[in-house]
């Protein structure tokens, strides 16, 4: 079994993310490989709080021009993970 810290890469802290805290909800960037049980079994052991559900989605990456170069950055994986009531991650 992977480390916590292999899967749950960081929390996601944005103007748009943060509306969900109200609600209890977080989001996080986690493994491409990890699925709900482990994201849930994750953050739970890092943060030490009580998980009520996990959903999960794939970012595309955005396509990107350098010069007359076209790329495209990294997709990746969030996961928006729903807290128990009276459960709550300090974010600093």
């Amino acid at each position: 079994m992977k480390s916590p810290y292999q899967v749950v890469k960081g929390l996601v802290i944005t103007e748009k993310m943060s509306h969900l805290g109200p609600y209890n909800k977080y989001a996080f960037k986690v493994s491409i490989q990890a699925n709900k049980v482990t994201i849930k079994k994750a953050v739970e052991e890092i943060y030490k709080v009580k998980v009520a559900r996990v959903n999960t989605l794939k970012v595309k990456g955005k396509k990107k021009k350098v010069r007359w170069q076209e790329g495209k950055t990294a997709g990746w994986k969030k996961a928006i993970v729903t807290l128990k009531p009276g459960e709550k991650i300090e974010v600093s």
